[in-house]
């Protein structure tokens, strides 16, 4: 893999597929199938299952959980201690008592746009995705579709605001059919799309 970088504490599988200038570091567990963009980085005790996917320049930190079967698009932000799931019943035995295999159950997914990012110590349930360039605050527990451009908090969370490609809070201008966000840092300025999601009117 040329110009990968993985530690020699790290335990990548060789059916994972790695992008040139990725960094892999100390006790991250890198499954089968996996597939990591270029110029990503992985952190310490990362776990990254079978089936899930990162885009380029992704940054994952430290004692994330990855599970089977996430998607994340180009630029994407894993805080510290962030649990992506993938078991909306989960269940150590059947009905019957016997341990579960994994043909008893069904992996959902999770899909996180280009740009998100997901604070310290959140968690994502399955099914779910969170929209391009939104903000998950530390520790919110996300049971809904996160639009693009969202900022959410607390548990369940909520949507307290938005925010602009470089992280900024928007501030909204005009009444709810002609309403416009505007970047405080940058002046970019978004409009509400057709399904909810924020837009920017430049790019």
């Amino acid at each position: 893999m040329n110009d990968v970088f993985i530690h020699p504490n790290a335990v990548v599988s060789d059916q994972a597929e790695i992008g040139a200038g990725t960094k892999i570091w100390m006790n991250v567990q890198i499954r089968e199938n996996v597939k990591i963009g270029r110029s990503c980085i992985i952190g310490r005790n990362t776990y990254i299952e079978d089936g899930v996917t990162l885009g380029d320049n992704c940054k994952v930190q430290n004692n994330a959980l990855l599970y089977r079967s996430a998607t994340l698009e180009d630029g994407v932000f894993i805080g510290p201690g962030v649990i992506l799931t993938n078991d909306k019943i989960p269940r150590a035995v059947n009905p019957d008592g016997s341990l579960k295999s994994a043909d008893d159950w069904h992996a959902g997914h999770i899909h996180i746009g280009r740009g998100a990012s997901i604070g310290a110590g959140a968690v994502v349930l399955t099914d779910l995705s969170v929209g391009a360039w939104a903000m998950v605050a530390a520790g919110a527990l996300i049971t809904k579709n996160v639009p693009a451009h969202a900022l959410v908090v607390g548990i369940p969370a909520r949507i307290v605001g938005y925010v602009c490609k470089c992280g900024q809070r928007l501030i909204a201008h005009g009444h709810n059919g002609d309403r416009i966000w505007i970047c405080t840092r940058d002046g970019l300025q978004y409009r509400m799309g057709a399904h909810g999601d924020l837009e920017s009117e430049t790019a």
